[in-house]
């Protein structure tokens, strides 16, 4: 492996990681937004985001964990 494609996924799991928590706080601001100016459709959606952006957070670990567990035979089950 070169060293430009380890630097390459160096810095894409680093992206990943703050996706899902760069969307929760976005929610989170959209919410209090939602809030100070009185519009419940920016409250909801800033719910809207905190929700996603958990989610993603999970999925993300969960996959992180199923790629450092060992498959027998090489399989993906």
């Amino acid at each position: 492996m070169a060293v430009n494609e380890v630097e390459t996924d160096q810095k894409h799991g680093i992206i990943d990681k703050i996706g899902g928590l760069g969307q929760a706080i976005i929610g989170e601001i959209e919410t209090l937004a939602g809030v100070i100016n009185a519009d419940p459709l920016a409250q909801a959606e800033g719910e809207y985001n905190v929700e996603v952006g958990t989610i993603r957070e999970e999925i993300e670990e969960d996959l992180e964990k199923q790629d450092e567990e060992e498959h027998p035979a090489g399989g993906s089950w």
